[in-house]
């Protein structure tokens, strides 16, 4: 078997709303296409021998094991599915979900498995498939090989694992419902999106402040300003030279001392408890290899307290023990040592809970001091103290002391973080008794630091565990803030780029900045940021990690989709424009059925109070209520379309084409926006497609809270032009005859133009016609039949990139298309699309309209522009006639009252059903 392609999924997607982080893999199965799992021999106790734990596995339709399905015959994709899932699981990485499926290619699969590291995931289904292959061949997957994978999977996890305070804040955003995402750089994490985002680096926050940060870090300086706000500080002072340091000795007040560097952290360099002059020299030396400056301070004897404070209250405080071993009367220290590091809970650094013990200077100096070294054998019970401090990043653990401290320590903590300026402080108090007042026992302020840790508060050795993220999220989103800006995403086959641009101009008008994302860039505040097709998930994240965009509105193609699911968890408001034939066969999407189920993915994500906004005019689109757990919202072009009016006969919400206006309705009442002639994006009322999309976009907008003034205003200033919907419908006028720039490229956007040239009635309608070369050979003897249909002359051209095909081959098919039309029309090849529009332009008569659909846009654009377009002075055709093809009238034109304040304002119709 091989693995012919693998996708990485990030958001929600085709196989799953729920479970966002999923492996896709395409797998041949090669020669085993058509075995199963109880015809290969040996296979079955092969599998067991290496993976038993697949016992575990359970079918979601029913209780037989996984095994068993083995034994009783399954083809070989589910068996990689599962030993991926369990490879992760046995790499600490617990993970369930998983779906395969055969592709329309005999033999060839879709895997599809969950993963929580993703290149642990990859990793995992190249570890499935050559532990398949090996059983498949010699009956067994070595042990050590199987090792080697599972300590690589553990190896990728490891790199990529958030520290345990950033987990622990970042699990306390999810428990809220508050997004996050890395950023990518200095360990940053955003969370919220847009101009509501917060942003921290472990626990420092963008609220910490940069003075509180580099006066914690100079801990004399922290040490003189905590003395003269009368905190009690233990006596000390700062040295450069070993000359200076018998003299700093006796201003402490002689021994014991403490030595430790001026700037250091997590207790690298720090000597306790020195009674000598030869161990005060070699704590120099080892000070000094972390700072310039060294600190000689008195040595308080006490216990070691950590105190959290966030936003200026004490919210935990645990009694820090330094890294220890107990005796049990028959182990040496050594074994101890590797006893102790054998807990789960021990890592390297601070990659878990609690942290491995390594023997240092200063733990060979606790033996010595002690008496013991490596062989001893401790008595039951005896304590032996390996290290000097009780960092938990040298091997320390904690006890919870929170109910315990006393109330004048809690008002002093609290002091000291407002003293130096932080809003989450770690304070680190001796003291032989938390729960008196420091001033009774001799206690003192030891050190503040920025950016404290906080697994020995969530995850104490002893006590209680302290929810200590919940008041850090407190304060960054305090109760009623918001952490989300309104989320609009578009999707469908056609006209999701320019439903996706009159979205943001109707926000435009409401003075919030938009960010939205087109296939032709992205764009923040009305200016480009990116030029390109930017409808994907990295596109959508470009605007929600920005701090200036009030309001997303992004459209969302299929191929994002596919290739990594959404770039956002969830949306206010999903729009689905329309589903039709498109893309086809490509990426193992082979019918429209499946095409629909893609694209419902966008309306599945809507928030419960948000809205989806689906097309009542699709079947496929309006089938997808039954799946969402929004609020619905449907559009149509026709006020009888059964579907609209029983949603709003229920008090739906819809938007709906009536007596040539576009109307909002809400229950039995109608708030008609504007008449379609009056709406510069639908040519005069002659382009129903446009309609559409406007109609859409108004719902989605007025759904979000948008003002009927608001709407009607960007719908009257909103044009199919090169400026803001380039390539949608952009009509130039060359005096004698007009020419028009669409890119449609697919048969339902053909039809949808079509709609317009239908009603162009002053002369010639010439078609320069064409399509990409990875479409489905139907497809373009489609698009040459609707050609044939609507144009009274077309000249057949082809792209530049022929996607795979042979040169000449996509326009013969073309061709097959309008020979078999019931209309003849003539027609001729010219395969370069730069000949065939300047052929079509030169040859235009008097009055005609030239439609080019071309491959390149710009290149279009930019050969009309070079005969010197006129200005736009308004179209030539004539309005659309209120009762005719697309344009029904219907019993909610026929009303009975009407309220209308002014010209401007909105226009109130109750249905006559209502009885006034």
């Amino acid at each position: 078997m091989k693995i012919l392609k693998t996708q990485t999924l990030r958001g929600p997607n085709y196989w799953s709303i729920q479970h966002q982080k999923l492996i896709v893999v395409r797998l041949d199965l090669e020669a085993h296409a058509n075995t199963r799992s109880n015809e290969i021999s040996g296979f079955y106790a092969g599998l067991v021998e290496a993976l038993p734990s697949l016992e575990e596995h359970r079918n979601t339709s029913d209780q037989d094991s996984f095994l068993e399905r083995i034994r009783s015959g399954i083809h070989l994709a589910q068996v990689v599915e599962h030993v991926a899932l369990e490879l992760q699981t046995l790499a600490g990485m617990p993970v369930g979900f998983g779906r395969t499926r055969e592709t329309s290619t005999p033999g060839i699969y879709q895997v599809v498995f969950q993963y929580v590291d993703e290149q642990a995931g990859r990793y995992a289904a190249r570890a499935a498939v050559r532990l398949c292959q090996s059983i498949i061949d010699t009956g067994s997957y070595p042990v050590e090989e199987l090792r080697q994978d599972l300590r690589d999977l553990e190896n990728f996890a490891a790199q990529s694992a958030l520290g345990p305070s950033t987990e622990n804040i970042v699990r306390e955003a999810e428990a809220r419902g508050i997004p996050w995402m890395e950023l990518g750089a200095r360990s940053l994490i955003q969370l919220g999106y847009g101009v509501y985002q917060k942003r921290i680096q472990a626990t420092l926050t963008g609220q910490t402040g940069i003075l509180g940060v580099e006066l914690a870090s100079d801990k004399e300086a922290t040490k003189r300003l905590l003395r003269n706000a009368g905190i009690p500080v233990p006596r000390g002072t700062v040295i450069y030279y070993l000359d200076e340091l018998e003299q700093a000795i006796e201003d402490v007040g002689g021994y014991p001392i403490v030595i430790k560097p001026l700037d250091g952290n997590h207790g690298r360099g720090i000597t306790i408890n020195i009674g000598t002059w030869e161990l005060a020299e070699e704590a120099y030396d080892a000070a000094r290899a972390v700072s310039r400056g060294v600190i000689v301070e008195r040595y308080y004897r006490g216990r070691d307290h950590r105190v959290l404070v966030v936003n200026g209250k004490v919210v935990a405080v645990a009694e820090r023990v330094p890294a220890h071993v107990v005796g049990d009367g028959r182990s040496t220290i050594s074994e101890l040592i590797d006893e102790t590091n054998r807990d789960p809970r021990r890592g390297d650094g601070h990659e878990n809970i609690l942290t491995r013990i390594e023997l240092d200077r200063t733990s060979w100096e606790l033996l010595e001091r002690q008496g013991y070294d490596l062989d001893t054998v401790l008595p039951n019970g005896e304590i032996c103290y390996l290290k000097a401090t009780a960092n938990l990043s040298t091997g320390g653990t904690a006890i919870d002391r929170t109910d315990e401290i006393h109330p004048e320590n809690v008002w002093i903590a609290q002091r000291v973080a407002k003293t130096i300026g932080l809003d989450i402080a770690g304070i680190d108090i001796v003291t032989s008794d938390i729960s008196k007042p420091l001033r009774d026992v001799d206690g003192v302020i030891v050190e503040v630091n920025a950016a404290p840790g906080f697994r020995m508060h969530f995850c104490p050795s002893e006590g209680i565990p302290r929810n200590v993220a919940e008041p850090v999220l407190d304060m960054l989103f305090p109760p009623g803030a918001p952490h989300r800006i309104p989320i609009l995403a578009i999707t469908g086959t056609n006209g999701k780029t320019t439903t996706t641009r009159l979205l943001a101009h109707i926000f435009k008008q409401t003075g919030q900045t938009v960010g939205y994302t087109t296939t032709d860039g992205i764009y923040i505040g009305g200016y480009l940021v990116e030029k390109g097709d930017t409808t994907g998930p990295q596109s959508a994240q470009t605007i929600l990690q920005d701090p200036t965009v009030e309001v997303a509105v992004l459209e969302t193609a299929r191929g994002g989709i596919l290739r990594s699911g959404l770039g956002f968890s969830h949306c206010d408001v999903g729009v689905v424009l329309n589903v039709a034939a498109d893309h086809l066969g490509i990426g193992d999407i082979d019918t429209v059925e499946d095409l629909a189920h893609l694209k419902s993915v966008v309306v599945e994500t809507a928030q419960p109070n948000g809205y989806a906004v689906l097309n009542a005019d699709d079947p496929l689109v309006s089938a997808m209520a039954s799946q969402v757990k929004a609020q619905i919202a449907y559009f149509s072009m026709d006020p009888e379309n059964p579907t609209l009016r029983a949603h709003t006969h229920q008090g739906g919400l819809a938007a709906v084409y009536e007596n040539g206006y576009l109307s909002i309705l809400k229950g039995d009442w109608t708030l008609r926006i504007e008449q379609a002639v009056n709406v510069p994006l639908t040519m005069g009322g002659r382009a129903p497609f446009m309609i559409a999309n406007a109609l859409a976009a108004s719902l989605a907008a007025f759904a979000q809270g948008v003002r009927i003034e608001d709407i009607r205003t960007a719908l009257l200033t909103f044009q199919a032009s090169v400026g803001q919907t380039p390539g949608r419908m952009n009509l130039f006028n060359l005096g004698t005859y007009h020419a028009m720039v669409d890119y449609a490229h697919n048969p339902h956007s053909y039809e949808a133009i079509g709609g317009f040239v239908r009603n162009w009635t002053t002369g010639e309608r010439i078609g320069v016609v064409g399509g990409p070369g990875d479409r489905r050979d139907e497809d373009f003897i489609t698009l040459g039949e609707l050609a044939a249909r609507f144009f009274d002359r077309i000249i057949i051209k082809e792209d530049n990139d022929t996607r795979g095909r042979t040169r000449g081959d996509v326009a013969k098919l073309i061709e097959r298309g309008i020979q078999s039309a019931q209309r003849r029309v003539p027609y001729e090849i010219v395969l370069d699309e730069t000949q065939a529009v300047n052929l079509a332009l030169d040859t235009a008569p008097h009055g005609s309209l030239v439609v080019i659909f071309p491959e390149s846009v710009s290149r279009a654009i930019g050969l009309i522009e070079a005969r010197n377009p006129k200005p736009d002075q308004g179209l030539v055709v004539q309005p659309a006639a209120t009762n005719g093809p697309n344009r029904p009238t219907g019993s909610v034109g026929e009303a009975q009252t009407t309220q209308t304040t002014d010209a401007n304002s909105e226009t109130f119709v109750q249905s006559g059903q209502s009885g006034g």
